[in-house]
């Protein structure tokens, strides 16, 4: 989750912000609202069939090894060499599924640049579509990032996530996996400067009557910390979250949900506006007072694959929990 706004005050542990994305000196592109005392909701008990502590369905070396070869490329901003190339090992993962690339110009500080979504579709017998989403690009302008985990870790998940749905057509609801650009700021976060791919697609979807067939919107962004701990997100849907840690609960992860609470500001927010159920899965306290996030350390041996496989499966038993409603 390389460039959210969280606003203004971060946990209620830490009382500075933390450092700019870009250069010290430059405000933090993720700015966390002043937050809530965390209140962790009561664990719930595991449904019938569903037994907590639940074996993973999520290959969690696997979905690490992406994420390692993904980092390998170095940094990725829009625009760069690396950006186009990991643009190439995604399609090469996702041969043989419907895979929708949505280009378009953005105009940024920098002119105008060209970016790219790609959502790969695995139809499901249910009328209705369940968007799993992350963001691919890292730190524009920024030749030291690599983004292990802001930027590398969500998108290594969803290539695992998508060799989970790949068996053949769901009996629930249609799940597109969504790789979305231009996450992060140009030059300084704002409303018209961050979010590209986010915002450019919520309009498409506006347009083409998409929305009205989306349930939920589910975010993953920075879950490969090795310590992970994914707040309660305050900007998103409360009823999703509520089902988010329904799902955590009932695999037995729910200490690793929602010890915090704060509003963020990041790739859900354009759907948010348009009146799509939404949840951010984030932990934003990437080291000690966030040290770790936009920085140079964001690297690989501060990741998990223990993470990465208990958030994949969260998400695939949220999207269960979904087809159910």
């Amino acid at each position: 989750m390389s460039g959210r706004l969280l606003l203004p005050l971060l946990l209620a542990l830490a009382l500075v912000t933390p450092a700019c994305s870009q250069a010290p000196t430059t405000p933090p592109a993720k700015k966390p609202e002043a937050k809530s005392p965390a209140v962790p909701a009561a664990a719930e008990p595991a449904a019938s069939g569903v037994e907590a502590g639940t074996a993973s369905r999520i290959n969690g070396a696997r979905a690490m090894q992406y994420v390692r070869e993904i980092v390998g490329m170095g940094p990725r901003p829009v625009g760069s060499e690396a950006h186009r190339k990991l643009e190439s090992y995604l399609l090469s993962h996702l041969k043989g599924v419907t895979v929708e690339q949505d280009a378009f110009t953005a105009s940024t500080p920098a002119g105008n640049l060209p970016m790219r979504n790609l959502i790969a579709k695995f139809p499901g017998s249910k009328p209705g579509v369940i968007v799993i989403a992350t963001h691919y690009d890292t730190l524009y302008g920024r030749k030291d990032f690599v983004g292990a985990n802001d930027g590398g870790s969500g998108t290594g998940l969803l290539l695992e996530l998508a060799n989970q749905l790949r068996a053949g057509r769901r009996s629930g609801y249609s799940v597109w996996l969504a790789w979305l650009d231009g996450e992060e700021a140009v030059k300084n976060w704002s409303k018209s400067d961050s979010l590209y791919g986010s915002r450019h697609l919520a309009e498409k979807w506006q347009k083409e009557g998409t929305l009205r067939q989306i349930k939920a919107f589910l975010l993953a962004d920075m879950i490969g910390d090795a310590e992970l701990n994914i707040e309660r997100e305050q900007n998103s849907t409360p009823w999703l979250e509520d089902l988010v840690h329904q799902a955590a609960s009932r695999l037995g992860y729910q200490s690793h949900f929602f010890a915090r609470q704060m509003a963020i500001e990041d790739d859900h927010l354009p759907l948010a506006r348009a009146d799509v159920p939404v949840a951010d899965l984030i932990d934003l306290e990437y080291g000690y007072n966030h040290v770790f996030w936009h920085t140079t350390q964001d690297t690989l041996d501060k990741l998990s694959a223990k993470s990465l496989e208990i958030t994949g499966d969260v998400l695939l038993e949220t999207i269960r929990l979904l087809d159910e409603r």
